[in-house]
Formats: C-alpha cells, sequence, structure tokens
C-alpha cells in the first residue's frame, strides 16, 4: 500500500451510468448520457454533523456518516435512474399500468422503492445474522465434539462467503459492469489527486484501480470485526442473537469507520494487514474504466475539492 502526497476525506459513489462525490462542503454527481455529453448536479441533503457538531467527534461519527452516505446515495441513485429513462424514452403504458400511473404516478414509485428496501432488509437480516446461528445449531448437534467455541467464527465466514457470492452472481450482469467501471474511475480519479496531479484523463488513467478507505473494503471490514464482537454474545437462540448482533451495528460502524481512518494514515504491516482482504475483495468490485467513465469522474471531483483544504487528514 503506497503512500500518497496527502490524503482527502472526498469519497465517492459509483451511480448508474455515473459518479457521485463528496466533499466536506459539496456533493456533485456527474453522468454521461448515450451520446457521450457529460453533466453535472449537485446533491443536496442536510448532514446530520452539520446540525449536531458532537455527530461528528471519533467514535461517534461512524454510524452518522454512514447513514449521510446513504441518504446522498439514495438521492443520487434516484437522479440517474430517472435520467436513464429519459434517454430510453417512456414507454406507451396501458390498461392497469395507464391507470395506476395515472392515478398514483410518483406515490406508486415511492411505495414500490419502499417495499423493495423493507424486503431487502429483511432477507439482508435473514441470510446475514438469522441463517448463520440456525445452521450452527444444527451443526452443533450433529456434530459429537463441542464445537461452541467455533460459533463465531463459523457464522462470520459464512456471512463472508454468502457476501462474496452474491458480488460475483450481480458482477455477471452487464450493467453491474459498467457500475464496477464507474466505481474503478473514482477510485482513479482521487488517486490523482492525492497524489497531487493534474485532473486530466491521461493522469487518472495511470492511478491504482484498489483504494484502501473503498466502501467495498468498509463492508468486508465489518463483516470481520463481526467475528470478534459474535465472541462475546452468549445467545444462541437465533432471534436473541440476531437481536444483540443488530444492536451491535452502530458499535461496529463507528470501529471500522476509526480504524479505516487511522490505516489511511499509516502504511505500515498492521495497516497492510487489515486493508487486505478489502483490496482482495475489489478485484471483483472494482473495474478499469474508459475515458468517458474517467471524464465524469473529473468533473464530480472537481466539483466538490474545496478551496481551503478542508478536506485533507492531517
Amino acid at each position: 500500500m503506497e503512500k500518497t502526497k496527502k490524503i482527502t476525506t472526498i469519497g465517492g459513489q459509483a451511480l448508474i451510468e455515473g459518479i457521485m462525490m463528496v466533499g466536506p462542503k459539496r456533493t456533485t454527481a456527474a453522468f454521461c448520457d448515450e451520446k457521450g455529453r457529460i453533466t453535472t448536479e449537485d446533491i443536496t441533503a442536510p448532514r446530520l454533523r452539520d446540525k449536531w457538531p458532537i455527530l461528528g467527534k471519533p467514535f461517534i461519527r461512524g454510524i452518522f456518516s454512514l447513514v449521510d452516505t446513504f441518504r446522498l446515495g439514495y438521492k443520487a441513485l434516484s437522479i440517474s435512474a430517472d435520467k436513464l429513462t429519459e434517454e430510453d424514452g417512456e414507454e406507451e403504458l396501458s390498461g392497469l399500468d395507464k391507470w395506476l400511473y395515472d392515478h398514483l404516478g410518483e406515490k406508486l414509485t415511492g411505495a414500490v422503492m419502499a417495499i423493495g428496501g423493507v424486503l431487502g432488509v429483511a432477507l439482508a437480516i435473514l441470510l446475514f445474522f438469522f441463517l448463520p446461528t440456525v445452521l450452527f445449531n444444527l451443526l452443533q448437534k450433529a456434530f459429537p465434539a463441542d464445537i461452541a467455541p467455533w460459533r463465531s467464527v463459523f457464522e462470520g465466514f459464512l456471512r463472508i462467503a454468502i457476501f462474496v457470492g452474491y458480488i460475483l452472481l450481480v458482477s455477471l450482469l452487464p450493467d453491474m459492469r459498467r457500475t464496477f467501471q464507474y466505481h474503478g474511475a473514482e477510485h482513479k480519479t482521487i488517486f490523482c489527486y492525492e497524489n497531487d496531479l493534474p485532473l486530466t484523463v491521461e493522469n487518472v488513467k495511470k492511478q491504482k484501480r484498489f483504494h484502501p478507505r473503498c466502501g467495498t473494503s468498509f463492508l468486508i471490514l465489518m463483516l470481520l470485526i463481526g467475528i470478534i464482537v459474535g465472541f462475546f454474545i452468549p445467545f444462541e437462540n437465533p432471534f436473541l442473537r440476531t437481536v444483540t448482533k443488530l444492536l451491535c451495528i452502530p458499535l461496529m460502524v463507528n470501529i471500522g469507520f476509526e480504524l479505516q481512518k487511522a490505516c489511511a494514515r499509516h502504511t505500515g504491516l498492521l495497516s497492510r494487514i487489515v486493508t487486505a482482504p478489502g483490496l482482495w475483495m475489489q478485484r471483483i468490485t472494482v473495474k478499469e474504466p474508459d475515458d468517458k467513465m474517467i471524464e465524469a469522474a473529473i468533473a464530480a471531483m472537481e466539483a466538490v475539492i474545496p478551496e481551503n483544504g478542508e478536506d485533507l487528514l492531517s
């Protein structure tokens, strides 16, 4: 893990045919249409730490930064989806579809997205929390030796296997591959800025595509921290264990957030060990971008860089 000339707090997110960059004061998304034209749009959403400064303190800020990121990301994804729909052209609706659209319109879209979100969260809880505990309980009954001390390890690595398997499956979709390419453009552009080089396509292309402060790395770090936390949860009942783990999520996010920031400042052996699993996982979620994707990333990046350098970590 090479040390860059400076370290920025600016982060990003790949969108549908676009990229969002989040700076300390401004958030901007850049979109690329079918003709290669790039447009930018500011994403506005009040940040919790701006309203309550105490939420920006170490070991508190992690979970609230994640909430802010989700809110901004949701708005940006909605905009990118709308732009994609505009490019494709609206299909002529008929029958029940037309009646629902005429009478409910955006309310129906919002309801569908809300229901989809709830079902997605429920499925995630089932797969990542409930199922591993149930499977270990069944394994414990079938195994003659005492394997209870290995419960957290088993559950943790099963969660990692489910996560990796899911990412591998979605990476086969052509649209997701393009999103992963935009992810690569985001990383390379941030690296270019951190190496104090002019933000040009040629300079960005030369940068590495795996970044230690990536969201993918953060998720892997959360799964690994979850193994450690699991050792301190005494319950074997799937419901009690699941509820307790869910209550521990803010603690794990805060620890992981500070750990990732610490690894950004130091490039020693311990930092390389901590970041290695996430960097490996990025081989799936981060692909080489094309020039237009890089141009979109540069446009979003240039819009959020503050003039006073307040984005730089000391």
